[in-house]
Formats: structure tokens, C-alpha cells, sequence
């Protein structure tokens, strides 16, 4: 597991606030993960201690969302925690994302010695769920999911009036449109999704990039870093750190002023 050493808010490193439950939150880079982020913040019994992110081996990416690891250690900054990363195999299955998660949960609970609960971004999909509270209970690991059950209609919208701010990262062409990839999460996207998609993506539509919100200290300046297919059917939009002083641009509106270039 290696860590990226942020600052971390109100817990130091070998405990947490007084009469306060620690709690890691798996951590995608996504709108789901930062929004569980922001309503874990607003109860008074528990502390995030940390993030914790899987990431691949070999491009240091997340796994879903498709977030480069330069953006999110910033997010992490942004947040003020610790990130945890456990990287993976590209094509690795079940057995060893759960052997790798183990690993990093053991090694978690020696920084923070009462640490045995993982929050993770859940919405709806209750096999999802089961599955991830089967596994972490096999290793003495219980399971937060405070989004788990909300009207994802409702919860997208509550997003957008609470500051969170994002951009569609990854989008599942068999699903939704690739012309949604690098559009931003807000009220028009909404609008224009196709009936039958989930307005929070939440059967793999598609996966988010989360820039700033309520959960960050400061928000994050994007900008786009190219597009590309992935496995013949996920639209990707890369997106990198704007250098200082440099405006981040909408990668739409990007692509658009190179078109009228040509």
C-alpha cells in the first residue's frame, strides 16, 4: 500500500477526536465517494481518517472513474486526508481486489488502532452491497453506505445545489452517448440524459471526476488531457492538473474550438 502524506483534518496520526468512531472511505475520485465524504462530515459520532483508493498498477488510475493519480492525490489535499493507495493488476478479479484491501486494512489499523469501519458510495445496487459487507465482515470490517437507498433523482439535484462539481470521466457507450464523456455534472446534463439512464449513473452509465464541492478545502483546476476508447466501449475523458496560473478549460468546448481550427 503506499500513501500519499496530505494533511490530515483533525486526526493525528496514531488517533482520532475524543468519543469519535474512525471510519477510511473508499475513495474513486467520483461524485458518489465525495458526497459520502461531505454527509460523514456532518455527523457528529464519526471521523474520517482517511481516503482509500485502489488504483492501477500499472497507470495509477482508478479503476472505474478513470482518475489520474496526480488529481487524485489533489483531491485528496483538497479534502485534507491521507490518501491510502492499494494498487492493482490490470484485469485483476474479485480475490485479489479482496486480498489487496485486506492488506491495506491491516496495515490502516496500525496508524489508527480503533479503525475497523470502511464507508463506501453505494446508492442502490444491494448485490453490490451485500457483497462488499460479506467481505469486510470475513476480516472483522464492518460497512457504512449513509447514501445507500436515497432517490438518486433527488440526491443528484441535492449535489448540484450543495456546491459539488464534476465532470463525466468515463461513460459506458452501451448505455449513454460517448458525447457525454468530458461534459460537466450539472442541471443540463441531467436534463439531457436519455430516459432509463440513472441520473447519478449508478448502474455504470457512466463515472464522474469530482473537481470541487463542499468536501474541499479549494476547488481543483481541471483541464482536459485528451479522449480515448477504452476496450472498444467506455468513452474516456482524461483530465490533468491546470498548470498555475493557467484557466482550466471545458474539454467540450475544447474539442469544439478544434473542429471550427480545422
Amino acid at each position: 500500500m503506499d500513501e500519499c502524506k496530505t494533511p490530515a483534518a483533525g486526526a493525528g496520526p496514531g488517533g482520532v477526536s475524543a468519543g469519535r468512531t474512525p471510519l477510511l472511505l473508499a475513495w474513486s475520485g467520483g461524485k458518489d465517494a465525495a458526497w459520502t465524504l461531505h454527509a460523514l462530515r456532518q455527523r457528529g459520532e464519526v471521523e474520517v481518517v482517511g481516503l482509500l483508493s485502489t488504483v492501477g498498477r500499472e497507470d495509477g488510475r482508478t479503476t472505474l472513474q478513470e482518475v489520474a493519480r496526480e488529481v487524485l492525490r489533489a483531491q485528496a489535499r483538497a479534502a485534507g486526508l491521507p490518501l491510502l493507495e492499494v494498487p492493482l493488476r490490470a484485469g485483476s478479479g474479485n480475490d485479489a481486489y479482496v486480498g489487496a484491501m485486506a492488506d491495506a486494512l491491516r496495515a490502516a489499523a496500525t496508524r489508527w488502532p480503533e479503525l475497523r469501519t470502511v464507508a463506501f458510495g453505494d446508492l442502490f445496487l444491494a448485490d453490490i452491497r451485500e457483497w462488499r459487507v460479506a467481505q469486510m465482515a470475513r476480516i472483522g470490517w464492518t460497512v457504512e453506505t449513509p447514501l445507500f437507498g436515497l432517490d438518486t433523482a433527488l440526491l443528484a439535484r441535492e449535489m448540484l445545489r450543495g456546491g459539488l462539481r464534476a465532470r463525466l470521466s468515463c461513460v459506458d457507450t452501451d448505455q449513454l452517448d460517448g458525447d457525454f464523456a468530458g461534459r460537466e455534472f450539472d442541471a443540463d446534463l441531467l436534463d439531457a440524459l436519455p430516459a432509463g439512464v440513472d441520473p447519478c449513473g449508478e448502474n455504470g452509465e457512466f463515472h464522474t471526476c469530482v473537481h470541487a464541492g463542499p468536501m474541499f478545502d479549494a476547488p481543483l483546476a481541471l483541464a482536459p488531457a485528451g479522449r480515448r476508447l477504452r476496450d472498444g466501449r467506455f468513452a474516456i475523458a482524461d483530465f490533468t492538473l491546470a498548470p498555475p496560473g493557467g484557466a482550466a478549460q471545458n474539454p467540450v468546448a475544447a474539442a469544439a474550438s478544434q473542429r471550427r481550427r480545422r
